[in-house]
């Protein structure tokens, strides 16, 4: 008994030792499908933002100068990119001096992160991923309503 019980043991432990290890998730911008991804997103949240009227007049300055839309754009790409664990790295201002003075309101915010909300779903990102980051991004709410 002390042997099959001592052999069960052994048993166990070489098949535990040899049991491959579980790979940890992908980090999010990796499920995004990471920078071309990203920036796909971003283009069409920037057309869905061009064309939504409760918010396009707050781009209307960025939108009338290429040099200006292209630096925006840039800085979404990065932002996102950072935030979901990628490697860009967003330079733009803090969102409390970018948004300063603009008065946004939770309507505004709301709308704009229904435009995003939109924007992914054109690209069929999975329910998760779309919740993981419309989460990250909403925790800049404070910082840009407001202002």
């Amino acid at each position: 008994m002390k042997k099959s019980f001592f052999m069960l043991v052994v048993a166990t432990l070489i098949l535990g030792a040899c049991k491959k290890e579980e790979e940890p998730q992908k980090s999010l911008y990796l499920r995004l499908g990471g920078n071309a991804a990203i920036q796909a997103v971003i283009d069409q949240f920037i057309a869905n933002v061009a064309a939504d009227a409760r918010i396009n007049a707050f781009f209307a300055q960025a939108a009338a100068d290429p040099a200006r839309l292209k630096k925006l754009r840039d800085n979404l790409v990065n932002q996102i990119g950072e935030a979901t664990g990628g490697p860009e790295k967003y330079t733009g201002l803090d969102m409390k001096t970018a948004h300063k003075g603009m008065k946004i309101t939770d309507a505004h915010f709301n709308a704009l992160v229904e435009d995003l909300s939109l924007a992914l779903d054109k690209f069929s990102v999975p329910a998760m991923e779309k919740t993981e980051l419309l989460t990250a991004l909403g925790g800049m709410r404070a910082d840009i309503v407001g202002q």
